[in-house]
């Protein structure tokens, strides 16, 4: 049995590992813009075409990070927001058993960030998190894996074990 997906304009919650990921992330980033800003120039003296070009190349730097500053503060926003994962559908943040085609089980859990550390994570943007996403218990998905297509069954959908720490 397979279902569409639903689709859903808002970001869900995230995880605790994820938003301590985006926290360093976004310090990161602003300690790097303080850098980047500092370089820039602020007279109008004409100087070399080089350093016109420099002076370029700092400002779109600075463009792009205030940009994905911006990203980040919204994304960490809208999910402090947001309701726990559904168990009723998988979303990001939703742990997921999954029946593969060998018949082997694993229970995954669906995140934003990969992390090194945490094997039984699955990002939301990969083939299997992709496919996961938006489908019940007993929905059977078709994802793309480097040795071909896929299939696997969601047996249940529930909270992250470790979810109250």
């Amino acid at each position: 049995m397979s279902r569409e997906p639903e689709e859903s304009t808002e970001p869900g919650a995230i995880g605790t590992e994820a938003r301590r990921a985006l926290e360093r992330e976004l310090a990161d980033l602003r300690t790097e813009r303080e850098a980047v800003a500092s370089t820039l120039g602020g007279t109008d003296t004409a100087g070399d075409t080089a350093d016109q070009a420099d002076e370029l190349q700092r400002a779109t730097e600075l463009d792009r990070l205030d940009n994905r500053i911006e990203t980040l503060r919204t994304r960490l926003e809208r999910a402090s927001r947001a309701a726990p994962p559904s168990t009723d559908a998988v979303g990001v943040g939703s742990t997921v058993e999954v029946r593969f085609a060998d018949g082997t089980t694993e229970t995954v859990q669906i995140g934003e960030i990969a992390a090194e550390s945490d094997l039984t994570l699955v990002t939301a943007d990969s083939p299997l998190g992709r496919a996961l996403l938006g489908h019940r218990a007993g929905d059977s998905v078709a994802y793309d894996t480097p040795d071909g297509r896929a299939t696997a069954t969601v047996v249940s959908l529930g909270e992250r074990p470790d979810a109250a720490r």
